[in-house]
């Protein structure tokens, strides 16, 4: 949705409201919170979300396991994270406030359908009695009351059986979300209206459930916590606004990266979550010279993306963990061949299977050094979903200026996300159109002659007197014949190595992204821990503590001035979502002594966490 915005004046209160939306899975969370997300862009908040899906595709109803949430983030203020803990949480039955009233800030709001906290759901939530009967939520403000039975009540006229009349119970939620905040619902009545427009009945059972859930907040005569409360917006430059997630930024990206360098764009893909939905965007964009290929498994979605390449397109996969180790020998060919490829790998836990639906940062070393041989290859990391788009052209343009796969490391976080997007002014960025070598130049062709970056030519098969071989297996410097000597393997290995690490003098320096160059402490981060990393060092900067916020970009050649800033600093903190994977390169790179802070949960961290270790640190 894009919307043209005004420079607004910034709220006499800078607030901020958390608001967390959990159910079953068949609840409709996800859509609930998209809708409510779709709202508070409309209302001019900025805004940062967090779905939070369960791993099995269908757990039993009503348990612990099959839980999903949404949580967002709203206000008048600058937005960087999801928030900490919410400030209202709406459980649809006993296994989501089970999973949920932890996080719950106390005297927080919690929002319960007493329709289902029967004794059955309440044995599925381990439940060994009524949490809504007994003082186990005396630290919060508990408002219950039926929303199954007042949906069935408000979309009785439409004559639905009782399992879809209660399909509306997220509607009707939703417009009671919508009164409490001071939302407007036509946004989401014409939604509605689009979405089931084949089924108008159920459109207008939806309408009505949305209706119904917002006449009983504006009707209700409850005394407490129900009361309606306005966020105004926030303030922002003018121009074009829309919300985008982490897969739309980086099929965005993908797109202009591939317009800015004058190429069409071939994408081979296999689904697997969450990187399934760059696929999807991709296969919506034809128009822009965007070829989709579903291939029946991950090394043949990236050999396909390496052949377009070959051909004279710009080759894109896309996979997470699992998908990406299967790639593994089709990069080091890509790698060997010296094409251009770009490589989306949204991160989930692992290992194998792992956590397939929760978040990690835990591929940081497959992509710098997972391949057989030694096979360089530069790594981007994004660290918002609106930060992809940028990432994606980057990724695009170091692949075809120095004839590289390039990967681009994001994570289930950030794909599945969503932020305020200011469209961007695509004549701010400088074009880096690909020039395919053909003819032979005057003292003959050589298929494996350097540019000054190191990059060879790129030849479209079938140019007339340009025919050359091309393979995995070892290729001579200069003719690319084939040769596995060791004299030419070892120069072969160096040419390659510097030719990665040349991407460094094209890159910018690292700037410090909040604080001083040099000081008692530096917090560095990469990708989707820049939020919580950046509101925690604010507030304790605030609070006058020598602290300085560090975010890169480029994992890989790393910055030229990287090392000297680190060392300005008394001591380094690398907060990661894995297991100490940075903090190792940093210090095998440069010899500082980073300590790490580690989090492998399948949740992001919180700014508390970054808080503490800041406060333990200085």
């Amino acid at each position: 949705m894009a919307t043209a915005v005004e420079k607004t004046k910034p709220a006499a209160t800078a607030e901020r409201v958390v608001v967390r939306f959990a159910g079953d899975s068949g609840d409709g969370m996800q859509l609930t919170g998209g809708q409510f997300t779709l709202s508070s862009a409309m209302a001019g908040n900025d805004f940062a979300t967090f779905p939070d899906f369960p791993a099995e595709i269908r757990a039993p109803q009503g348990t612990l396991f099959g839980v999903s949430a949404f949580q967002i983030n709203f206000g008048s203020a600058a937005i960087e994270t999801a928030g900490d803990r919410p400030d209202v949480l709406v459980a649809m039955n006993p296994a989501a406030l089970k999973t949920n009233v932890g996080s719950l800030r106390e005297g927080g709001l919690i929002i319960a359908d007493t329709g289902e906290f029967g004794k059955r759901n309440l044995d599925k939530a381990k439940y060994e009695a009524n949490p809504l009967e007994d003082d186990s939520l005396a630290p919060y403000d508990v408002l219950a009351f039926d929303i199954s039975a007042l949906t069935l009540e408000a979309v009785k006229p439409f004559g639905l059986g009782n399992k879809e009349a209660l399909r509306c119970k997220n509607m009707w939620t939703l417009g009671l979300a919508l009164w409490m905040f001071d939302r407007d619902r036509k946004p989401i009545v014409d939604w509605l209206n689009a979405k089931f427009a084949k089924k108008p009945d159920i459109a207008e059972a939806n309408i009505a459930a949305l209706n119904a859930g917002h006449a009983y907040g504006e009707t209700a005569e409850i005394s407490g916590p129900l009361k309606q409360h306005h966020v105004d917006p926030a303030p922002a430059e003018p121009g074009l606004y829309r919300t985008v997630n982490g897969a739309e930024a980086v099929a965005l990206g993908l797109v202009a990266g591939a317009q800015l360098a004058s190429l069409p764009m071939f994408f081979g893909g296999y689904p697997i979550t969450p990187a399934s939905a760059v696929l999807h965007h991709l296969s919506r964009l034809k128009e822009y010279g965007v070829t989709t290929f579903q291939a029946e498994d991950e090394i043949a979605a990236i050999c396909s993306a390496i052949g377009a390449s070959y051909a004279g397109q710009l080759g894109v996969t896309s996979s997470s963990g699992p998908g990406i180790a299967l790639k593994g020998e089709a990069m080091g060919l890509a790698i060997m061949t010296e094409l251009p490829l770009v490589i989306v790998n949204s991160q989930r836990g692992g290992p194998s299977t792992g956590l397939p639906t929760k978040t990690e940062q835990s591929d940081l070393y497959q992509a710098v050094f997972g391949r057989n041989g030694d096979a360089p290859m530069p790594v981007i990391a994004a660290r918002s979903p609106a930060d992809l788009f940028d990432c994606a052209i980057e990724s695009v343009r170091i692949a075809v200026e120095y004839m590289t796969p390039v990967m681009l490391l994001t994570d289930g976080y950030i794909a599945n996300a969503a932020e305020p997007w200011k469209v961007p002014d695509m004549d701010g960025y400088s074009p880096f159109e690909v020039k395919f070598l053909e003819e032979a130049p005057e003292d003959g062709f050589q298929p494996y002659a350097r540019d000054e970056k190191l990059a060879r030519p790129w030849v479209k098969p079938g140019t007339p007197g340009l025919m050359h071989r091309i393979g995995g297996i070892e290729k001579a410097a200069g003719s690319g014949h084939i040769d596995y000597s060791p004299e030419n393997h070892a120069q072969m290995t160096a040419i390659r190595a510097a030719k990665v690490n040349g991407v460094a003098g094209s890159i910018p320096d690292q700037e410090v992204t909040l604080g001083e160059a040099g000081g008692k402490l530096a917090i560095v981060g990469w990708g989707s821990t820049f939020g919580p990393i950046h509101q925690a060092v604010r507030r304790m900067r605030r609070e006058g503590h020598d602290v300085s916020h560090i975010h890169m970009r480029y994992i890989w050649p790393m910055p030229a001035n990287l090392g000297d800033l680190l060392r300005s600093y008394d001591k380094v903190i690398v907060p990661e979502m894995n297991t100490g994977q940075l903090k190792t390169l940093l210090r095998d790179q440069y010899l500082i002594d980073a300590e790490p802070l580690n989090k492998v949960t399948g949740q992001p961290f919180t700014i508390a966490e970054i808080e503490m270790a800041i406060e333990d640190a200085l």
